[in-house]
């Protein structure tokens, strides 16, 4: 963060200062954990369901935290007090980024691939000036605020990465940090049941171009027809993307290897250009071409786009991660997150893989959460979709997964291909019963199903032997 008095950051966040000098300065990063508190920094003190951020005041100021934000004054320690410290963490960010006339903010959101985009567009635009993205998917009204908190006077471009939950909420991300660039992937499934619909999730999604700032460029994927509809709420440039023959950056010769990474010709502005990408799954493509349209926005070339995309690698983990163990399992790691649309994506990348190795694949299913009312009918399709890609095994993991499994079985004339069990640990019992060397297995679920630790667990249980992580 640039440096900021405390006075400043008081009349910024409409707080009032206890205990300290407004001219003493911020030199540090802000933080929401007290562990993660540095010497001159400032400490945002958050309510938790656990711990309150108060209790942590004293012990932040004593490890050279030059103040932290609060709600009430806390003895002996520096404060600047304000009604609630959340919002006041968006409004210190707000007042920081309107310091940086020369940071260019590329906004990105969407029902599924925010994360994986976000990585790509980082990785393009970095070579180019320095570059603050967020650390996963920190993208919710605490998560984007600290990453924006992290740009200075030398940051020349910031990835924000924008989720929701309710209409509104990308809106208030923006007006944090308005987008030069404003992208919106897809509407999807997503949180429909806090939704209700996909037209409401497209409205939400929709605030992110009407947020466009002035001079900017609105990104649009052609081949979603929702999304598309988005050019009516923005006098801003448009640029979109997709497999579409109208779309301004397409991708055409669309083929995937035998390690399931998906290669294409790339066509933008009247020139094309090779690239084999390094990520897992034929999904990909889109988000490639969605962060190649955001790279061309801010001046790149498309053959800088294009050499940036054939070294781009996979940075986050737990999506599509892929793993192959000592004994010859390979294990795809995909458990950070789960949606109708991701689901499938991930099931036909299994399938491709599994095909190019002669391997026998396996699927291995958490609950999708947020479905509403569609939850059982959703999770049907996915097991019956199993069958129709000729998945060899499925497992259906908890209790809300169980309409996968029953999909399956009503769908073909499966005997033990499909199973179900309550429990992780009963799915652990089961595949080291039964996985053998060469198989491919797809672990997948909503992050709070937490398959990733039956992912994490099937990695450290694995046999000793010589193995490569890929």
């Amino acid at each position: 963060m640039i440096p900021v008095s405390c006075g400043q950051i008081a009349d910024a966040v409409g707080g009032e200062l206890a205990g300290i000098d407004p001219a003493a300065v911020v030199t540090g990063a802000v933080a929401k954990d007290s562990r993660e508190v540095v010497a001159g920094g400032l400490f945002v003190a958050l309510p938790g369901e656990r711990v309150d951020g108060h209790d942590y005041v004293p012990a932040v100021t004593e490890a050279g935290a030059t103040v932290s934000l609060t709600t009430r004054p806390v003895d002996g320690c520096p404060c600047i007090v304000v009604a609630d410290t959340q919002v006041a963490l968006g409004e210190l960010a707000r007042y920081v980024v309107a310091q940086l006339p020369e940071l260019t903010v590329i906004g990105l959101t969407g029902s599924q691939g925010k994360t994986s985009t976000k990585d790509l567009i980082a990785q393009l635009v970095a070579p180019y000036g320095p570059t603050v993205a967020p650390t996963g998917s920190f993208n919710n009204e605490i998560g984007h605020p600290l990453t924006a908190l992290q740009a200075d006077r030398d940051t020349r471009y910031l990835v924000a990465e924008m989720g929701a939950r309710h209409l509104g909420d990308i809106a208030y991300l923006c007006r944090i940090t308005p987008p030069k660039v404003g992208l919106v992937l897809n509407v999807g499934y997503s949180h429909i049941g806090e939704f209700g619909s996909r037209d409401a999730i497209a409205q939400a999604k929709g605030e992110m171009i009407a947020n466009v700032a002035p001079g900017g460029t609105a990104v649009l994927n052609a081949d979603d027809p929702r999304v598309a509809a988005m050019a009516s709420r923005t006098e801003q440039t448009i640029r979109t993307f997709g497999e579409a023959p109208e779309a301004d950056v397409r991708a055409t010769d669309l083929e995937v290897d035998g390690e399931g990474r998906p290669g294409f010709t790339l066509h933008a502005d009247g020139q094309s250009f090779p690239v084999q990408l390094q990520l897992i799954g034929e999904h990909n493509v889109s988000n490639a071409l969605a962060a190649a349209t955001a790279a061309l926005a801010v001046g790149l070339t498309p053959e800088q786009v294009a050499d940036g995309l054939n070294a781009a690698a996979r940075v986050s983990q737990a999506r599509m991660e892929v793993v192959e163990r000592p004994d010859g399992v390979t294990v795809i790691n995909d458990a950070y997150n789960a949606n109708p649309d991701s689901v499938r994506a991930a099931l036909k990348a299994l399938v491709a893989i599994g095909r190019a190795r002669e391997a026998r694949t396996w699927a291995v299913l958490g609950e999708m959460l947020e479905l509403g009312d569609s939850s059982a009918t959703e999770h049907d399709a996915v097991g019956r979709l199993a069958v129709r890609l000729d998945v060899n095994r499925l497992l259906a993991v908890g209790e809300g997964a169980k309409p996968i499994h029953l999909g399956a079985s009503l769908e073909g004339s499966w005997g033990n291909e499909s199973a179900y069990v309550a429990t992780i640990a009963e799915a652990l019992e089961l595949l080291r019963g039964e996985l053998r060397s060469g198989d491919v297995v797809l672990v997948k679920s909503s992050k709070a199903a937490n398959l990733r630790s039956l992912a994490d667990a099937l990695l450290e249980t694995a046999p000793a032997g010589e193995g490569a992580a890929q």
